[in-house]
């Protein structure tokens, strides 16, 4: 077993299949690896302009910008249901 800390590491979070949650490191384009998560409070700070806070009925989320999910006007209008940087 090999043990270093993971402090200051870039990495990408990532859903598999399954549901479960990986912390993805790539070295390249060709050469990664994916660490099961398994840390339960680990602090996170977001480095995605694809990336937005919603509220709405359905509860908070992240996810993907409006632009990106398909729904830019009507999202970016509602500032109740917007949360980030200035569009």
């Amino acid at each position: 077993m090999t043990v270093q800390s993971a402090d200051g590491i870039k990495g990408t979070l990532i859903r598999s299949f399954d549901g479960r949650y990986y912390f993805r490191i790539q070295h390249d384009p060709d050469h990664f690896e994916d660490y099961e998560l398994q840390h339960s409070d680990i602090s996170v700070v977001i480095d995605d302009q694809d990336a937005f806070l919603y509220a709405d009925e359905l509860g908070q989320r992240l996810d993907h910008s409006p632009q990106t999910l398909g729904n830019a006007d009507d999202t970016l209008r509602n500032r109740s249901t917007y949360f980030g940087n200035n569009p």
